[in-house]
């Protein structure tokens, strides 16, 4: 979710290698922006792809996903349903296409991923996971390199346009911040996000998000200071300009902020 912020958290990125497909969902909506990217990665015509996150289960995504076969491996960046729910189905599509999440919910014909970095190999890429907890407990990110180049999927850790929610309980501020502080290591390198445009610098962006939500935790101290005991009323003091229709998205990332700040909550 946006918040204030609406637009890119870096520059945007004016090319992707030429080793990165996007194939974009057709889910947009407020929380999924203009849809759930699902990225795919060949290293050459000859070579497996990667597909990081298939999206929804709609069937005319999950064919054009397919139809960039042979893929070898299927990847997700955290369970939220805008990211797998079309997995078990586009592993069938794709002859039983071994899918490897952090969650072993979301883990077919294979190991769930571990951390805090492995080496996934790639197909004639260097794949590495990253671990990234804080938007979900679950969330990871991936450093792929390839000829030269190299990009980080980054899931919803850092989106194309806007920032994202910590979806408490699950997700938690102070793994979020320290996530958050590993991205921004990886300077001048390109960030593929779950939803919106690739950006130019994952570490700019990740520098961009940090400051962003230690404004927020200021915003949050200060309603709290003036009286506010509840995360509903601190949702109407600091998001009073976001829609109310995302106010329950924005009440999670409050909690988060609470919890980080120590103030209990009913």
């Amino acid at each position: 979710m946006g918040g204030r912020v609406t637009g890119a958290a870096a520059a945007l990125a004016e090319e992707l290698p030429g080793w990165v497909s996007l194939l974009r969902a057709p889910n947009p909506g407020a929380m999924t922006l203009d849809g759930t990217n699902t990225w795919v990665l060949r290293a050459g015509p000859d070579a497996p792809a990667v597909v990081v996150d298939p999206g929804p289960a709609d069937e005319e995504h999950l064919a054009a996903i397919a139809a960039h076969g042979p893929v070898g491996l299927v990847l997700i960046t955290h369970g939220h349903p805008d990211h797998t729910e079309g997995a078990p189905r586009l592993s069938e599509l794709l002859g039983g296409a071994p899918v490897l999440a952090a969650d072993p919910a979301h883990t077919i014909g294979g190991e769930p991923l571990t951390g805090p970095v492995e080496d996934l190999g790639g197909f004639g890429m260097t794949l590495r996971l990253l671990s990234t907890p804080g938007h979900t407990a679950d969330s990871v990110c991936f450093l792929v390199e390839h000829d030269g180049e190299r990009v980080v999927l980054t899931g919803d850790t850092i989106l194309g346009r806007g920032t994202t929610v910590v979806a408490h309980p699950d997700g938690h501020l102070g793994d979020y911040l320290s996530s958050l502080e590993l991205l921004s290591t990886y300077r001048g390198i390109p960030a593929l996000p779950g939803h919106g445009p690739a950006l130019a610098d994952c570490g700019a962006a990740a520098d961009f998000y940090l400051a962003h939500r230690r404004a927020r935790l200021d915003q949050v101290r200060a309603a709290v200071a003036a009286g506010a005991t509840t995360a509903p009323e601190v949702v109407a003091v600091v998001y009073a300009d976001v829609d109310r229709s995302l106010w329950w998205a924005a009440e999670w990332s409050v909690r988060a902020q609470l919890e980080h700040l120590g103030v209990e909550q009913p």
